[in-house]
């Protein structure tokens, strides 16, 4: 009898499993010819199952999409998963409502899962009144005068990578070094320090192996590279009864999470902990500065305000959920664009010499933040670092409701009817094109893909509409879901160049084109000819002599 009910269970839950999926590929199959959008001109479809999404991935960062313009317009439609419609416009007007309005433009399910496994439910994941809320707690640590008391640290671990790659040069002639590998792991030993004071020892400067620093490299490999790809992960991603198949990808995840659970729930009981012996002890306010100028602890002093009420707070998972959020997001994206700044300077000398010239004019190893804020050449090129690579080269947002988009410049379907705004069903995917609309010709000129800091000297009047929280730019987006950590990732690229920049002149190691870039979660660099290497951006670094 109890055998017969076990069987009868497995068969009701088989076929509850078999119904549900039958259900969403009748979606996916009727969704193309519903779509509002399916009239957009946009490129050939290439495959059923990825759509034009191998295209995008194998392509050098924005090109694709930067060619896709040219030839279809500003507002097209590309295919992704499954045969589904995309939209992608770089219309300024459309953007603007796009990321005005996130609580229509959310993350598609699909893309929070995926990084819900690795980073847990923080502010980059979470949506709605929860996204509100954890932002509404976090804002306060990431404001001027947090960053402030943060850029010591920047300017130290900037100063020991220093110190490191002199080592490695002390003979005095170029020598090729993988720049990437240098500021990935300095990047990483700032955030552990300035996001929940933890010393990663990334730059091994004592020669210790670190258990959370394993753990976090699985994390940061599994959002690289072609496993968005692999079968098992997307079909677990689209199917949630299937996430319970046991996989190698989950295994090592699983492996990973429970690591930085079990230090991530230390730290924060620890901090806790901090914050209320120093509000009961009454120490001084030197003392106090000195204890309370990580993001961990000021997120946990503001959780604990007592202006705030009960049902307003974090629990201690969702503080939990912005430690990897810290990392992840600090350290991969800010690593990136810094080698792509060393990269850019290299093949400039002239504007590599004439930024040295103001750095040098500082009469201090450890500049504070207002004095790298004073320097307008830093910033022209730290600008157009972003502008030109942005090391996130897009984003997509999924509709939660039908919407109307407005367009500045109308578009011609395949039919020859002219629109001027789209309407959008419920559940139809938009992309972001963060770095296309940064090398925009219509917005920048000609030479919009060319490194020019020289162009902030006088900003042209198309890029005021461009929807971005800094700098008229889209590198970290803007509306409610802007990058909180702007402030810290610009501070923090500030110190390095001026760290490196005084202390060494850079070369090209390989021609200018061996170069590339893949889209990616972030993109990361690689040189054509030793693709099997990876990741890398190799240099020729000499010791700069001072006259």
């Amino acid at each position: 009898m109890a055998l017969m009910t076990f069987t009868s269970s497995c068969l009701y839950i088989g076929g509850g499993i078999i119904a549900y999926a039958l259900w969403k590929l009748a979606l996916i199959l009727i969704a193309p010819y519903t779509s509002t959008i399916r009239d957009l001109p946009g490129p050939p479809n290439r495959s059923w199952l990825f759509g034009n999404l191998r295209e995008i991935f194998e392509a050098d960062g924005a090109v694709l999409h930067e060619a896709w313009v040219e030839q279809y317009g500003l507002t097209i439609k590309y295919k992704g998963w499954l045969n589904s419609d995309r939209l992608y416009t770089m219309d300024t007007r459309a953007l603007n409502h796009i990321l005005s309005h996130s609580s229509i433009y959310q993350k598609p399910p699909m893309a929070r899962y995926q990084l819900s496994q690795l980073l847990g439910k923080g502010v980059l994941v979470v949506e709605g009144e929860q996204h509100r809320q954890q932002r509404r707690i976090l804002n306060p640590a990431f404001g001027p005068a947090q960053i402030r008391e943060l850029t010591e640290i920047f300017v130290a671990k900037a100063s020991q990578l220093r110190d490191l790659w002199t080592l490695e040069i002390k003979d005095g002639s170029p020598k090729r070094i993988d720049v990437l590998d240098g500021l990935t792991k300095m990047t990483l030993d700032v955030i552990g320090l300035a996001g929940f004071n933890y010393d990663f020892d990334a730059l091994n400067i004592n020669g210790k192996e670190n258990e959370l620093h394993r753990a976090f490299s699985v994390m940061f490999h599994m959002l690289q590279g072609r496993g968005a790809f692999e079968i098992i992960p997307f079909l677990q991603a689209f199917f949630p009864p299937l996430r319970l198949l046991p996989h190698e990808r989950t295994r090592r995840i699983n492996e990973a999470q429970r690591v930085m659970r079990r230090i991530g729930m230390q730290l924060v009981a620890e901090k806790k902990a901090e914050v209320m012996n120093v509000t009961k002890t009454g120490i001084n306010d030197e003392e106090k500065r000195l204890h309370g100028r990580d993001l961990l602890t000021l997120l946990i002093k503001a959780n604990m305000d007592t202006e705030i009420p009960e049902s307003q707070r974090l629990s201690d998972e969702d503080v939990l959920a912005q430690v990897p959020t810290f990392i992840v997001a600090g350290h991969e994206t800010t690593s990136n664009a810094m080698s792509w700044c060393l990269f850019a300077l290299a093949n400039a000398p002239e504007i590599q010499e004439k930024l040295r010239e103001e750095l040098w004019n500082v009469p201090t190893e450890n500049p504070t933040m207002d004095e790298l804020n004073a320097l307008p050449y830093l910033d022209a090129v730290v600008r157009e670092t972003m502008r030109v690579h942005g090391p996130v080269p897009g984003t997509i947002r999924i509709s939660v409701q039908d919407d109307v988009i407005p367009l500045n410049t109308p578009y011609t379907d395949v039919h020859g009817q002219v629109h001027d705004n789209i309407r959008l069903k419920k559940d139809t995917t938009v992309f972001i094109p963060i770095l296309a609309m940064n090398r925009s010709k219509a917005i920048w000129g000609e030479d919009a893909s060319e490194f020019k800091p020289e162009r902030w000297q006088s900003i042209p009047e198309a890029a005021q509409s461009v929807p971005g929280v800094w700098a008229n730019l889209m590198s970290f987006l803007g509306g409610p879901r802007s990058c909180i950590g702007y402030r810290f990732s610009i501070i923090e690229m500030k110190a390095l160049i001026f760290s490196l920049v005084r202390a060494f002149e850079f070369e090209p190691a390989v021609p200018a084109g061996q170069m590339t870039k893949k889209s990616a979660v972030v993109q990361r660099p690689l040189v054509r000819s030793e693709m099997d290497k990876g990741a890398q951006m190799p240099l020729l670094i000499k010791p700069h002599q001072r006259t």
